[in-house]
Protein backbone atom coordinates (compact mmCIF):
# COMPACT_ATOMS: atom_id res chain seq x y z
CA UNK A 1 0.00 0.00 0.00
CA UNK A 2 1.31 3.57 -0.56
CA UNK A 3 0.84 6.44 1.62
CA UNK A 4 0.39 9.36 -0.84
CA UNK A 5 1.85 12.83 1.03
CA UNK A 6 0.01 15.28 -1.35
CA UNK A 7 -3.80 15.07 0.49
CA UNK A 8 -6.45 13.98 -1.83
CA UNK A 9 -4.59 11.97 -4.97
CA UNK A 10 -6.20 8.67 -5.68
CA UNK A 11 -4.47 5.52 -4.30
CA UNK A 12 -4.16 3.91 -7.35
CA UNK A 13 -1.90 6.35 -9.29
CA UNK A 14 1.09 8.52 -9.03
CA UNK A 15 0.25 11.92 -7.69
CA UNK A 16 1.12 14.89 -9.59
CA UNK A 17 4.63 16.03 -9.28
CA UNK A 18 3.40 19.81 -9.11
CA UNK A 19 1.79 19.00 -5.02
CA UNK A 20 4.90 17.59 -3.75
CA UNK A 21 5.89 18.39 -0.39
CA UNK A 22 7.97 20.99 0.52
CA UNK A 23 9.49 19.79 3.47
CA UNK A 24 11.43 17.11 3.09
CA UNK A 25 11.41 18.75 -0.59
CA UNK A 26 10.17 16.62 -3.50
CA UNK A 27 8.77 13.82 -1.15
CA UNK A 28 5.63 12.56 -2.91
CA UNK A 29 4.64 8.91 -1.33
CA UNK A 30 5.78 6.13 1.03
CA UNK A 31 4.98 2.52 0.54
CA UNK A 32 4.55 0.31 -2.13
CA UNK A 33 7.07 -1.86 -4.11
CA UNK A 34 9.87 -1.80 -6.14
CA UNK A 35 8.37 -3.81 -9.22
CA UNK A 36 9.22 -3.23 -12.76
CA UNK A 37 6.31 -1.99 -13.82
CA UNK A 38 5.88 0.54 -10.93
CA UNK A 39 9.57 1.59 -11.36
CA UNK A 40 8.63 2.34 -15.01
CA UNK A 41 5.92 4.27 -14.63
CA UNK A 42 7.56 6.58 -11.51
CA UNK A 43 10.48 7.02 -13.93
CA UNK A 44 7.85 8.27 -16.96
CA UNK A 45 7.08 10.83 -14.65
CA UNK A 46 10.07 12.10 -13.35
CA UNK A 47 9.63 10.13 -10.12
CA UNK A 48 12.60 7.85 -8.49
CA UNK A 49 12.91 5.64 -5.05
CA UNK A 50 15.02 6.56 -2.31
CA UNK A 51 14.93 5.42 1.09
CA UNK A 52 17.47 3.71 3.92
CA UNK A 53 17.30 0.61 5.15
CA UNK A 54 14.51 0.07 7.97
CA UNK A 55 12.05 2.47 5.83
CA UNK A 56 9.18 2.14 3.47
CA UNK A 57 9.91 2.73 -0.01
CA UNK A 58 9.96 6.50 -0.64
CA UNK A 59 9.09 8.07 -3.61
CA UNK A 60 10.70 11.51 -4.89
CA UNK A 61 10.42 14.28 -7.53
CA UNK A 62 12.49 17.54 -6.19
CA UNK A 63 12.58 20.88 -7.58
CA UNK A 64 15.15 22.24 -9.22
CA UNK A 65 16.05 18.75 -10.56
CA UNK A 66 19.52 18.28 -11.32
CA UNK A 67 20.22 17.19 -14.44
CA UNK A 68 23.45 17.00 -17.13
CA UNK A 69 22.74 18.35 -20.79
CA UNK A 70 24.87 15.66 -22.98
CA UNK A 71 26.35 19.02 -25.26
CA UNK A 72 26.79 20.69 -21.85
CA UNK A 73 29.45 17.94 -20.44
CA UNK A 74 32.95 19.78 -19.12
CA UNK A 75 35.79 17.87 -20.12
CA UNK A 76 38.43 19.46 -17.99
CA UNK A 77 42.18 19.22 -19.42
CA UNK A 78 43.45 17.02 -16.27
CA UNK A 79 40.26 14.52 -17.44
CA UNK A 80 41.19 14.75 -20.79
CA UNK A 81 44.87 13.59 -20.30
CA UNK A 82 43.39 11.10 -17.94
CA UNK A 83 41.47 9.54 -20.35
CA UNK A 84 44.97 9.33 -22.83
CA UNK A 85 47.08 7.82 -20.70
CA UNK A 86 45.90 6.11 -17.78
CA UNK A 87 44.71 2.86 -19.65
CA UNK A 88 40.84 3.20 -18.59
CA UNK A 89 38.49 1.11 -21.05
CA UNK A 90 34.96 2.34 -21.22
CA UNK A 91 32.13 -0.37 -21.88
CA UNK A 92 28.54 -0.52 -21.31
CA UNK A 93 26.53 -3.42 -19.91
CA UNK A 94 29.93 -5.72 -19.26
CA UNK A 95 28.58 -6.47 -15.59
CA UNK A 96 25.53 -4.75 -14.38
CA UNK A 97 25.74 -6.48 -10.96
CA UNK A 98 29.34 -5.73 -10.61
CA UNK A 99 29.00 -1.63 -11.07
CA UNK A 100 25.35 -2.19 -8.54
CA UNK A 101 27.57 -4.11 -5.83
CA UNK A 102 30.47 -1.34 -5.82
CA UNK A 103 28.30 1.57 -5.75
CA UNK A 104 26.32 -0.26 -2.83
CA UNK A 105 29.51 -0.84 -0.86
CA UNK A 106 30.22 1.39 2.44
CA UNK A 107 33.08 4.62 1.57
CA UNK A 108 34.95 5.88 3.74
CA UNK A 109 32.32 9.39 3.66
CA UNK A 110 29.15 7.18 4.10
CA UNK A 111 29.47 3.97 5.76
CA UNK A 112 25.72 2.81 4.71
CA UNK A 113 23.99 2.81 1.97
CA UNK A 114 20.39 3.14 0.53
CA UNK A 115 20.83 0.52 -2.14
CA UNK A 116 19.23 -1.90 0.04
CA UNK A 117 19.02 -5.74 -1.19
CA UNK A 118 15.40 -4.55 -2.33
CA UNK A 119 16.52 -1.89 -4.77
CA UNK A 120 19.36 -4.53 -5.87
CA UNK A 121 17.03 -6.96 -6.89
CA UNK A 122 15.19 -4.76 -8.44
CA UNK A 123 17.45 -3.09 -10.62
CA UNK A 124 18.87 -6.69 -11.71
CA UNK A 125 15.64 -7.08 -13.17
CA UNK A 126 15.01 -3.89 -15.03
CA UNK A 127 18.72 -5.01 -16.03
CA UNK A 128 17.69 -8.50 -17.69
CA UNK A 129 14.04 -6.26 -19.22
CA UNK A 130 16.82 -3.90 -21.32
CA UNK A 131 15.86 -1.10 -19.18
CA UNK A 132 18.64 -0.18 -16.77
CA UNK A 133 22.44 -0.33 -17.55
CA UNK A 134 25.55 0.67 -16.57
CA UNK A 135 28.72 2.52 -18.02
CA UNK A 136 31.94 0.93 -16.89
CA UNK A 137 35.45 1.58 -17.20
CA UNK A 138 38.09 -1.23 -17.09
CA UNK A 139 41.67 -0.85 -16.73
CA UNK A 140 44.17 -3.98 -16.93
CA UNK A 141 41.12 -6.37 -16.38
CA UNK A 142 39.62 -4.62 -13.73
CA UNK A 143 36.45 -2.93 -12.98
CA UNK A 144 37.64 0.65 -11.58
CA UNK A 145 34.45 2.94 -11.87
CA UNK A 146 31.40 3.23 -13.41
CA UNK A 147 27.60 4.66 -13.11
CA UNK A 148 24.13 2.68 -13.22
CA UNK A 149 20.79 4.31 -14.53
CA UNK A 150 17.60 3.60 -16.19
CA UNK A 151 17.26 4.47 -20.28
CA UNK A 152 13.51 5.20 -21.43
CA UNK A 153 13.38 6.95 -25.02
CA UNK A 154 16.20 9.76 -24.74
CA UNK A 155 16.38 9.89 -21.23
CA UNK A 156 18.78 8.50 -19.04
CA UNK A 157 18.15 8.54 -15.25
CA UNK A 158 21.60 8.06 -13.41
CA UNK A 159 21.07 6.13 -10.27
CA UNK A 160 24.79 5.92 -8.63
CA UNK A 161 28.26 6.44 -9.35
CA UNK A 162 31.84 4.73 -7.87
CA UNK A 163 34.94 5.30 -8.29
CA UNK A 164 38.35 2.85 -7.06
CA UNK A 165 40.45 5.00 -8.83
CA UNK A 166 41.12 8.81 -9.22
CA UNK A 167 39.53 10.37 -12.25
CA UNK A 168 37.29 6.41 -13.05
CA UNK A 169 33.28 7.79 -11.79
CA UNK A 170 34.45 11.23 -14.34
CA UNK A 171 35.89 8.72 -17.24
CA UNK A 172 32.48 6.85 -16.87
CA UNK A 173 30.30 9.88 -16.98
CA UNK A 174 32.39 10.97 -20.09
CA UNK A 175 31.76 7.41 -21.76
CA UNK A 176 27.92 7.86 -20.99
CA UNK A 177 28.18 11.46 -22.73
CA UNK A 178 30.16 9.75 -26.00
CA UNK A 179 27.27 7.24 -26.15
CA UNK A 180 24.14 9.64 -25.70
CA UNK A 181 25.56 12.04 -27.87
CA UNK A 182 26.07 9.24 -30.31
CA UNK A 183 22.41 7.97 -30.09
CA UNK A 184 20.82 11.13 -29.57
CA UNK A 185 19.75 11.22 -25.52
CA UNK A 186 18.69 14.53 -24.93
CA UNK A 187 18.97 14.51 -21.28
CA UNK A 188 20.92 12.57 -18.12
CA UNK A 189 19.07 13.25 -14.64
CA UNK A 190 21.56 13.39 -12.22
CA UNK A 191 18.44 13.91 -9.04
CA UNK A 192 20.32 15.69 -6.76
CA UNK A 193 23.28 18.44 -7.10
CA UNK A 194 26.69 17.76 -5.97
CA UNK A 195 30.53 19.70 -6.17
CA UNK A 196 31.41 16.25 -8.22
CA UNK A 197 29.03 16.72 -10.58
CA UNK A 198 28.47 20.82 -10.93
CA UNK A 199 32.32 20.22 -11.74
CA UNK A 200 31.04 18.21 -15.10
CA UNK A 201 28.70 20.47 -16.22
CA UNK A 202 25.07 19.51 -14.43
CA UNK A 203 22.85 22.29 -13.50
CA UNK A 204 19.66 22.84 -12.55
CA UNK A 205 16.39 22.91 -14.15
CA UNK A 206 12.62 23.84 -12.56
CA UNK A 207 11.06 21.10 -12.23
CA UNK A 208 8.21 22.02 -14.45
CA UNK A 209 10.81 22.29 -16.98
CA UNK A 210 12.19 19.14 -16.60
CA UNK A 211 8.92 17.06 -16.95
CA UNK A 212 8.34 19.19 -19.95
CA UNK A 213 11.73 17.89 -21.59
CA UNK A 214 10.99 14.49 -19.78
CA UNK A 215 7.89 14.23 -22.10
CA UNK A 216 9.49 14.98 -25.28
CA UNK A 217 12.56 12.99 -24.58
CA UNK A 218 10.75 9.82 -23.68
CA UNK A 219 9.90 8.06 -27.08
CA UNK A 220 6.10 7.84 -27.75
CA UNK A 221 6.80 4.15 -29.23
CA UNK A 222 8.48 2.99 -26.11
CA UNK A 223 5.72 0.73 -23.77
CA UNK A 224 5.13 0.39 -20.19
CA UNK A 225 8.07 -1.68 -19.75
CA UNK A 226 10.83 0.62 -21.09
CA UNK A 227 11.08 -2.11 -24.75
CA UNK A 228 9.98 -0.43 -28.02
CA UNK A 229 6.41 -1.16 -29.23
CA UNK A 230 4.80 -2.16 -32.14
CA UNK A 231 3.38 0.40 -34.22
Amino acid sequence: MITWLAPGDPPDSFPSVERALRDPPGLLAAGGDLSTERLVAAYRRGIFPWYSPGQPVLWWSPDPREVLIPQEFHLSRSLARALRVRGFEYQADADFEAVIDACAAPRHSSPGTWITAEMRAAYVALHRRGIAHSCEIWRAGSLVGGIYGVRLGRMYFGESMFSLERDASKAALAGLVRQCLADGTELIDCQMPSEHLRSLGSRPLPRAEFLERLGRAIDATTDATGGTAAV
